[in-house]
């Protein structure tokens, strides 16, 4: 009897794809029997990168491990140098770092609700949230200078403090934000299409989803109540009062997107706290010059809460200028290829894009 299945690959250019990335398909019909995950069609390479640079250098290549959202790994990078070395951080610095995690926590969740609804054929919602989503970025711009890739969170606190004014710009944004969420429930989380589309889809078992790894939102949509920020605290985030939701179980695309409509609000309400809690002083523990800057053998591993799930550095000193090992595991390897070789089998073709952009996938974070 002949073979009747077919091969497709679906990328790494199209429009469905989250990041440059190809998923080879083997289909009998419009269902899926097989999904292979490739990577390595965009940047690569990075930890070997920042082993032959200075401690300081490597901040140019930590933003692209992830563009979406680059400052947790300069936060785990940060922290991970400042143990090895001993460096403290002022307190200030401390709160304007978690200001800086969640406003990336924001942009990347706008955007994430762009390729969501986008999957579905509900492009309005893509104009409307990634239009917002740049009130988020001239803040990062006026804080960093930069809209996408900060370079902000440094060994010791970060580059500079707020501008004048910068709270009261702030707050607006995020009035406006939670002005807007009622015209993105009307449009998305209302819509009948995408209720149909999300609900049973791209199911998670929850007794597997430690097993293989899962964590972010596509944990906590099986009911798994599990965060960085609460579990381990770092920074501030022990000083904040903050809900992890854990009232979504069913494990599909519609409780994934439950979750993060709900951490959405929840984020907003961080920010809030940050900045009517932020203390005076100064943001920033001064580190030698770059060129000269050695620090003492040691190793170091942390952890950060992305919007995508838990990501860890591995970090070891061998007494010299530059970083001896640089080791990232972020949620994207697991949630990308393991997790969606596995949920898309059984799946219809036209359900590939929704199911992998309910996952959070960042293809240079797979091949690092």
């Amino acid at each position: 009897m002949k073979d009747k299945s077919t091969t497709i690959y679906l990328g790494p250019q199209h429009p469905g794809i989250t990041g440059n990335m190809m998923i080879k398909l083997q289909v009998e019909g419009d269902t899926i029997v097989k999904a292979t995950t490739h990577v390595g069609y965009l940047h690569r390479a990075f930890e070997k990168l920042m082993e032959r640079r200075n401690w300081l250098q490597s901040f140019t290549i930590l933003c692209r491990m992830c563009v979406p959202e680059p400052d947790p790994n300069e936060e785990n990078y940060a922290r991970a140098v400042e143990i090895i070395e001993g460096r403290e951080v002022p307190e200030r610095a401390k709160y304007i770092r978690v200001l800086v995690l969640e406003m990336a926590r924001l942009a990347s969740l706008l955007l994430w609700y762009a390729g969501q609804a986008g999957s579905a054929g509900l492009y309005t919602m893509g104009q409307w949230s990634v239009g917002d989503r740049n009130y988020v970025l001239d803040l990062f711009e006026e804080l960093t200078g930069a809209r996408i890739y900060h370079m902000f969170i440094w060994p010791g606190g970060v580059r500079r403090d707020l501008p004048e004014g910068f709270k009261g710009r702030a707050i607006k944004v995020m009035d406006y934000l939670e002005k807007r969420w009622k015209d993105y429930d009307r449009l998305l989380f209302d819509n009948s299409i995408f209720q149909k589309r999300a609900q049973g889809i791209g199911v998670i078992d929850p007794s597997m989803a430690r097993e293989w790894g899962v964590v972010g939102a596509p944990l906590r949509g099986c009911g798994i109540k599990s965060d960085v920020r609460i579990d381990e605290p770092y920074e501030v985030y022990d000083k904040l009062d903050f809900i992890v939701p854990d009232m979504y179980k069913d494990g599909d695309v519609w409780s994934r997107a439950l979750v993060r409509r709900f951490e959405f609000l929840q984020t907003i309400r961080i920010i809030r706290q940050v900045l009517d809690d932020m203390p005076e002083g100064p943001v920033f523990n001064k580190i030698p010059n770059p060129h000269k800057w050695v620090l003492p053998k040691g190793d170091a591993l942390v952890k950060t809460e992305t919007v995508r799930g838990e990501s860890s550095f591995y970090v070891v000193s061998d007494g010299t200028n530059k970083p001896r090992r640089i080791h990232l595991k972020g949620p994207a390897y697991i949630h990308g290829i393991t997790l969606l070789e596995n949920l898309l089998v059984g799946q219809n073709l036209s359900d590939v894009s929704f199911i992998m952009n309910s996952l959070g996938t960042c293809p240079p974070e797979m091949e690092r």
